[in-house]
C-alpha cells in the first residue's frame, strides 16, 4: 500500500527540503522503493535539488508542466493550456532516476507561480489528492515537501497524506510554528472524519555534534515538552549539522553519495531514515 507523507513546519529554515531530498534518495537507493517527490513550495528548492539549477531552469524554459498545473488545470484558458481540461499524469511527472531492480525517483516540480494559487479564493485543495489517486498505485512512497504556510497548499497536503512529519532545527523560536501546526491538523481532522491523518513525529535537524550550546539544549527541551502536550513522538535519531548536506544538495547528490561526507554523518542520517521508515510501517 502506498504511503503518502507530508514534511511540514510552519516555521521556515528548518532544513525540511534537505531532509526530504535525502529521505527520497535513501528510500529508493537503499530500500529499493518507488518514490514520488512532490514540491509543494513556491520557492521550488526541492525541484532545484533534484534537477540541478541549470536543469531546472531549462525545464521551465521549455514550458514543461509543474504542480501549478494540477491546481490550475480547470482555471480560465491560457496560452499554454488552452481550454480547461484534466491533466494527464505523464504531463507533470518528471522521471528522475530508474534502476534495474524497479526502484525509482520521480518528481512533480514546482515553480514560483504556485504563489498565485494562494491568492485564488477558490478552494482547490481537493485537486492534488484527486490527481494522486490516479498514480499512487505506481509508487511505494510519496513525499510532499510543503511550504511553511497555512494555506490551501497545506490543506491539499493533508488531504493527500496518511502521515505528517515535522523537521525542527533546535534554535531560538524553534517552537513558534508548532502550536499553529497542531491547531491546523486538529481543525483538519474535525472537518474530515473520513480521512486518517497521523503525526509521524518530530525530527531534529541541524544539531551540533558536540558541545551543544545551552540555547540549543533549552530549545530541544521546549520542543519535547510541546510534543508531549500534543501527544507527538520525537525521533530518537537526529540529523546533525554537516557542511556535506549543502555540498551534496548543490551537486544533486544525497548525503551517502556526497564527496568527502564523513562516515558518521552518513550513518546518522541512515538512522533517521530507518526510524522514518519504521514509523510509516516499512520496517
Amino acid at each position: 500500500m502506498t504511503k503518502v507523507v507530508s514534511m511540514i513546519n510552519m516555521k521556515g529554515g528548518v532544513g525540511k527540503t534537505t531532509l526530504t531530498f535525502n529521505l527520497a534518495w535513501h528510500c529508493a537507493w537503499m530500500k529499493n522503493l518507488k518514490v514520488l517527490a512532490i514540491d509543494l513550495d513556491p520557492q521550488s528548492n526541492l525541484s532545484q535539488y533534484f534537477m540541478g539549477a541549470e536543469g531546472y531552469i531549462e525545464y521551465l524554459e521549455n514550458e514543461n508542466r509543474t504542480v501549478v498545473d494540477i491546481f490550475e488545470q480547470f482555471s480560465a484558458p491560457s496560452r499554454l493550456v488552452g481550454a480547461p481540461r484534466e491533466l494527464e499524469p505523464e504531463e507533470v511527472i518528471y522521471n528522475l532516476k530508474r534502476w534495474n531492480d524497479g526502484s525509482l525517483i520521480d518528481l512533480i516540480p514546482s515553480r514560483l507561480e504556485l504563489a498565485w494559487t494562494l491568492k485564488n479564493p477558490t478552494d482547490k485543495s481537493h485537486l492534488l489528492p484527486r490527481f494522486l489517486s490516479k498514480v499512487a498505485h505506481k509508487y511505494d512512497l510519496i513525499l510532499i515537501d510543503c511550504a511553511p504556510t497555512e494555506s490551501i497548499l497545506t490543506a491539499a497536503a493533508y488531504r493527500s497524506s496518511r502521515y505528517v512529519f515535522v523537521p525542527v532545527k533546535p534554535e531560538y523560536l524553534a517552537t513558534i510554528g508548532l502550536p499553529l501546526l497542531a491547531r491546523s491538523i486538529e481543525e483538519f481532522k474535525l472537518l474530515h472524519h473520513d480521512q486518517k491523518l497521523d503525526m509521524g513525529g518530530i525530527i531534529f535537524n541541524g544539531l551540533r555534534r558536540s558541545g551543544t550550546p545551552p540555547e540549543q539544549q533549552q530549545s530541544m527541551r521546549n520542543v519535547r515538552e510541546l510534543a508531549r502536550n500534543f501527544g507527538w513522538e520525537v525521533f530518537e535519531s537526529a540529523a546533525h549539522h554537516s557542511d556535506s548536506y549543502p555540498a551534496g544538495s548543490r551537486d544533486g547528490k544525497p548525503i551517502f553519495q556526497t564527496n568527502y561526507a564523513r562516515d558518521y554523518v552518513v550513518s546518522e542520517f541512515s538512522d533517521v531514515a530507518n526510524e522514518f521508515l519504521e514509523a510509516i510501517g516499512y520496517e
